[in-house]
């Protein structure tokens, strides 16, 4: 027997769309086709085997994806709920939708257009039961997994200082993204380091688990799993979705092809367990496959992206098709030159040589500065240039190798009053109240989520002390009961104190309060304005002394400003069926809401700048510009050891991996590229000379005009006995904004006395406070000066000046 299960847009889950059908009305054969080049109108049209698209850096690949899901709908009569896209941020995802709903109209709302986690999500909520879990379960993120595992380490009895929440969490998402679960990492432990880590994965799993929690790797490791062992729950997604088309297909890790491999391989295995249904019956075909990427810009290899993926493709599908996209609609020839001579130094890539019919355009802009402020000092100027000349501060971008290179960037904007935002740094949603508040909401959809009600179970303060919690906890290890449940039957509780219980009923009164509303269906805008006045959290703010409690109640009013636009969008909810909520069915609620929220990302969070407005410059790590383009970059930093990173130097693979991330920054540039490097730059609170990046011996020298060399390097800009700043002239702007910077700089000056440095030789075993352990690679200088290089494992190679380094030899 099929399975009888419905999803909305089909008459039963099990039976795949007719296709045979005439195609619907839509936009002419003519209009779909139209300005597409040949190569990109050949992607479009395909049928039949699967299809790599190897997209170069702006050849319009999202073009091609939105009209080919459009050629899917109106010329090959696809039904929409058949069609599965895969792209890897929110943003990229709505536009897609967007941009197929224009040229096809509301029907197109129908299809599964999402990142890999976001799919998994929706199929998660309606089969997970089926792997012991509520449909109602939590999505644990990174500050929330380090909760829960502080939670084991303490509860494991570990040394604090030798297994940290960071390193532990790293080594387990690794092996989740190998689709390895605690039983099979238990099996394969060799020492007694191993064997401990491998008990620190099981019970965090099993925590998670009686939390009805899910982190990130789990939601595509659940699912595989789920297609894997159910072979009726497969068959049932390989009927519905006949077309899956996934971007950026050079950067899925092993987890996120086992899923595409599950839906569209074209052997199926047969189950493990489950119904698979009538052996006779013929098995659905496989769906039509589409994944588009570019193995040149593969850069997420320490997110466990394996670029054997694409590279492989044509093996791991025998009939597959190839098409090459090399007509650039994005950059000058001049830039476009340049990317391919750099990426062309890499070995065993597919040739492919960008072009453009745009123009050569203007030279790349080079300059070597005296040290890093002298290189921003640099950057500001052409910045200002630019405006001065009708530009806008929002057409620049500022890339750099590492987060930490950021700050010399802000303190000269600061000081100058040049206005910019930083991509990738405090985000919106890591901000200490805004987690507060979406702890209380998931708290109030998923009761058993023990990590988001020990945080706000005294938050505001509310007379809930350690003992307290303590005492609740007891009884529910006694009575085998969830910790709300516990806080539930907290008149139970062995030694609790009167006051404690009289607080922690007025806490479960509020919450059964506010969990009548969730369950009434209530807006999810409403219950944040409820959440954040029954529980007294907005009134201990604007009640406090501390001046940054102001900005957080404007952060806590942003966060309802988003939640009421999320609940005012007819199709706001990832995980109903967009059929359903068309139809009136299911409108946005707080579930959907906290989805929404989970699945954010930094290229998510870009300043939307008005037209009238000149904006801010953007600053951002080269992994974070993934995707996106400016008219105007400057990439700096350009040395060996900054970038490429020290890490990559002895190692081909990672210096490849570097030269790709080379050739994404230089192409991010539409039209004016700048590239930098500075002779001096303070490493470790001395100062570090480090040679010319060999990236730009990779450049052909008629295409860059060097504005400054090093043989031309002066002191002029150096401070002088009068106290001049070495930041640049301040401007009134930046007089007003510099105390911050002031501020980081005085703390700087005035830190700890440092450590003592163990003595190392290669091969000694060490124990750091944040990475975990390593091995000792080598070591350089002496007394105060002296570096090792460490090699962390999965954390890498990392050069530490030991006088400052919270190093221990074992």
């Amino acid at each position: 027997m099929r399975s009888q299960h419905t999803i909305p847009g089909f008459e039963r889950l099990g039976d795949a769309p007719d296709e045979s059908r005439p195609p619907r009305r839509g936009p002419a054969r003519d209009e779909l086709l139209a300005g597409l080049n040949e190569p990109q109108r050949a992607a479009v049209v395909h049928e039949g085997a699967p299809l790599l698209v190897v997209a170069g850096a702006g050849s319009g690949k999202t073009r091609v994806l939105t009209r080919r899901i459009a050629w899917l709908i109106s010329e090959r009569g696809a039904h929409p709920g058949s069609i599965l896209a895969i792209t890897f941020t929110n943003k990229a995802a709505a536009e897609m939708k967007e941009r197929v709903e224009d040229l096809v109209g509301k029907r197109a709302r129908i299809m599964w257009v999402s990142t890999f986690h976001s799919a998994c999500v929706r199929i998660l909520r309606k089969e997970c039961d089926k792997l012991g879990y509520k449909s109602t379960f939590s999505i644990y993120d990174a500050a929330d997994q380090k909760r829960l595992m502080g939670l084991v380490i303490r509860d494991l009895d570990l040394d604090a200082k030798r297994f940290q929440p960071g390193p532990l969490l790293h080594w387990v998402s690794s092996h989740k993204n190998e689709l390895r679960d605690p039983d099979d990492v238990t099996k394969d432990t060799r020492n007694k380091l191993e064997e401990t880590y491998a008990a620190a994965y099981a019970l965090y799993q099993r925590r998670l688990g009686e939390a009805n929690a899910l982190d990130f790797d789990d939601l595509i490791m659940m699912t595989v799993r789920l297609l894997e062992t159910f072979g009726e729950v497969r068959e049932t997604y390989r009927r519905r979705f006949r077309h899956v088309l996934v971007d950026e297909y050079q950067d899925t890790n092993h987890a996120q092809y086992a899923l595409i491999h599950a839906l569209c391989a074209d052997r199926i295995e047969e189950p493990v367990s489950g119904d698979a249904g009538d052996p006779d019956e013929a098995r659905v075909p496989p769906a039509e496959l589409m994944v588009v990427g570019d193995a040149d810009q593969s850069i997420y290899a320490f997110r466990g992206a394996n670029i054997r993926n694409i590279m492989d493709f044509e093996q791991d599908f025998p009939h597959a098709t190839s098409i090459l996209l090399e007509q650039n609609y994005r950059s000058t020839q001049t830039i476009l030159t340049a990317a391919n001579s750099v990426i062309g130094h890499n070995k065993g890539r597919l040739p492919k040589r960008l072009w453009s019919d745009a123009g050569d355009g203007e030279r790349i802009v080079g300059y070597v500065a005296d040290d890093e402020h002298d290189e921003a000092r640099f950057v500001s100027g052409e910045i200002d240039a630019h405006v001065d000349t009708g530009g806008r501060a929002s057409d620049a971008a500022v890339f750099y190798r590492t987060n930490a290179q950021s700050r010399v960037f802000e303190e000269v904007f600061i000081r100058t009053g040049q206005p910019y935002k930083v991509v990738g740094g405090v985000r919106f949603y890591e901000r200490r109240e805004v987690r507060d508040a979406l702890a209380y909401l998931r708290m109030l959809v998923n009761p058993d989520d023990q990590v988001s009600l020990r945080r706000i179970l005294n938050a505001p303060k509310r007379g809930i002390g350690d003992r307290a919690v303590a005492c609740v906890q007891a009884l529910a290890e006694r009575d085998r009961l969830t910790f709300w449940e516990a806080l539930r039957r907290a008149h139970d509780a062995p030694g609790l104190a009167t006051r404690s219980l009289t607080n922690i009923r007025g806490f479960v009164a509020m919450v059964e309060e506010l969990q009548s509303m969730v369950e009434a269906g209530e807006r999810a805008d409403v219950v944040l304005e409820s959440v954040l006045a029954r529980s007294g959290y907005v009134a201990s703010l604007e009640d406090s002394d501390d001046p940054q409690d102001a900005t957080r109640v404007e952060n806590l009013a942003e966060l309802v400003a988003v939640a009421r636009e999320f609940s005012d969008d007819p199709v706001a909810g990832p995980s109903a069926d967009p059929s359903d909520v068309d139809a009136g069915l299911v409108a946005p609620g707080l579930q959907d809401f906290l989805e929404r929220v989970a699945l954010v990302a930094d290229t998510d969070q870009l300043p939307d700048q008005p037209q009238d407005a000149g904006g801010v410059v953007t600053l951002m790590t080269l992994h974070t510009a993934k995707g996106l383009e400016f008219p105007v970059v400057f990439l700096t930093g350009l040395e060996d050891g900054v970038f490429p990173h020290s890490r990559s130097l002895g190692d081909q693979v990672e210096l490849e991996e570097e030269r790709r991330l080379a050739y994404v920054g230089v192409t991010r540039a539409e039209q004016r590229l700048f590239i930098s490097r500075a002779v001096v730059r303070s490493a470790w609170g001395a100062p570090s000379h480090n040679p010319g990046s060999r990236f730009l011996d990779e450049l052909p020298v008629d295409l860059v005009d060097w504005r400054r060399t090093e043989a031309a390097q002066t002191q002029w800009n150096r401070p002088d006995l009068s106290g001049s700043t070495r930041l640049g002239s301040p401007t009134d702007a930046g007089r007003r904004n510099f105390s911050s910077a002031a501020l980081r700089a005085d703390a700087a000056a005035r830190a700890k006395p440092a450590r003592r440095a163990p003595s190392l030789v290669p091969g000694d075993r060490v124990s750091h406070d944040s990475l975990g352990l390593g091995t000792v690679v080598a070591v350089e200088g002496s007394g105060e000066r002296t570096v090792a290089s460490i090699d962390f494992g999965s954390e890498g190679v990392r050069r530490l000046l030991l006088r400052y380094a919270p190093v221990e030899k074992l």
